[in-house]
């Protein structure tokens, strides 16, 4: 009998268990009581919808051999990329708001909750676009709090699958290398196609004129060279990169990088942007970097790098406005990655390490870092891309939120002490910093 009861009550455990991870919503809409003004969501229904679309006869990159002797010619193929496009939709939508994601394990399908109606009927205005770039590996979802966000405060939102560098097609690094702006770019381009094709769901919702870059990481590494700032010589030459100098494309100063500037982009956003420590840039190449710039750091991060990392990249981009948004003592997710789902809160014998550790921070907390990041995300673009100058409020701070000070009165009315971070209720701009550096400096 108390084997029975013994092996029940086991039994009982396993099912709660089953249950409760059936029942997991991995939630990326997530507001947190003392989130920042600017991260709520915006007015607008949000729709999504999946798209393919493919770049013809590209270098093949991942079938080079850099041990063997340079090509007479390069191989070639027709690179194929998934979009996750969100967008603003008609009032009233309702139905599946499910998104099927693999975990960073690349073998768990997992599903996220959100706002966004699959396949929503789109609103019948024109919005601006925004481009998402994921780090590597990574996919499309990876960014997608943020994505969905945007597109309730009326932008189009396109994140990308990048070919050899997601979860389940992980290759060769040297094809992120070569191939990351060059996807943003064509991106860019199929979706201003696809906004004057009577046939797709984008037809008269996008204006592609006036277009934002969201990167992380390695994304954030392809917006760098998408706003202007070329590769050096030492980056090319590095045996384990572009093989065969195929990263020559992107150099700084040569036709082919110059070829890149596209006056559509107004601005971009880099969180951790990669390369910078490792001599991917200098001074002299990131002054190709002409327009707005924000990019979004941890303090301690020992992907990047901080102070010779991101740091030095905004301290360089000499020829452009831009800030810096740091999290003090997070390391590399900082701000960027959506909260890690249930499901990932295992070991992974493959990888080595706990699949939770991809999308989370060891001091700061998912949903809040996500929270603080849609806050000035969305100040950023409002301001640079609709030209919301009252937004530039939210970015005109005390550089250091730990010196900002709360002081009202009781009818509410600013003391003359005041200089808390707008937006952020009281006690709650702690461990931040935001810089501003002009053009020029």
């Amino acid at each position: 009998m108390r084997l029975l009861t013994k092996t029940a009550g086991v039994a009982l455990i396993f099912m709660s268990v089953s249950l409760t991870a059936a029942q997991a919503e991995n939630r990326i809409d997530t507001q947190l009581p003392g989130a920042p003004e600017l991260a709520a969501y915006g007015d607008l229904a949000v729709g999504v919808q999946t798209l393919e679309i493919t770049n013809p006869n590209q270098i093949d990159i991942v079938k080079i051999d850099p041990k063997a002797p340079k090509p007479a010619e390069w191989p070639r193929y027709d690179r194929k990329l998934t979009l996750e496009v969100w967008y603003p939709a008609a009032q009233g939508a309702s139905g599946n708001t499910a998104l099927k994601a693999y975990l960073r394990d690349a073998k768990t399908e997992v599903e996220l909750q959100g706002k966004a109606v699959r396949d929503a009927k789109p609103a019948g205005e024109k919005y601006p676009l925004i481009i998402v770039s994921h780090g590597y590996p990574g996919n499309r979802f990876l960014l997608s709090h943020l994505a969905e966000n945007l597109a309730s405060k009326g932008y189009v939102v396109a994140s990308i699958d990048h070919l050899d560098s997601t979860y389940r097609t992980q290759a060769a690094f040297g094809s992120t290398l070569v191939n990351r702006s060059y996807d943003q770019l064509f991106t860019l381009n199929e979706i201003d196609r696809l906004s004057k094709d009577g046939s797709s769901f984008l037809n008269g919702l996008v204006d592609a004129s006036n277009t934002g870059l969201i990167g992380y990481s390695m994304g954030g590494y392809g917006a760098v060279i998408t706003m202007g700032g070329g590769v050096t010589q030492q980056s090319i030459d590095y045996a384990w990169g572009g093989p065969h100098g195929t990263l020559s494309v992107h150099k700084g100063g040569s036709d082919t990088h110059k070829a890149l500037a596209d006056p559509r982009i107004k601005t971009a956003v880099a969180f951790a942007p990669w390369g910078m420590k490792l001599g991917f840039w200098d001074a002299e190449t990131l002054k190709g970097i002409d327009r707005p710039m924000m990019f979004v750091a941890g303090s301690v991060d020992d992907v990047s790098g901080y102070e010779k990392g991101i740091r030095a990249i905004w301290q360089n981009t000499t020829n452009a406005d831009r800030s810096l948004l740091t999290y003090e003592n997070a390391n590399h997710n900082a701000g960027a990655p959506m909260p890690a789902p249930e499901e990932a809160f295992k070991y992974d014998e493959a990888l080595k390490f706990n699949v939770s550790e991809h999308y989370t921070d060891a001091v700061w907390d998912n949903a809040r870092m996500n929270n603080i990041a849609q806050h000035f995300v969305t100040a950023w673009m409002a301001k640079h891309i609709k030209g919301d100058e009252k937004s530039g409020g939210f970015l005109e701070l005390t550089p250091n939120a730990n010196d900002s000070v709360w002081a009202k009165n009781e009818d509410g009315s600013d003391k003359p002490e005041h200089n808390h971070w707008a937006g952020f209720p009281n006690r709650t701009a702690k461990g931040l910093r935001f810089e501003t550096l002009k053009k020029g400096n």
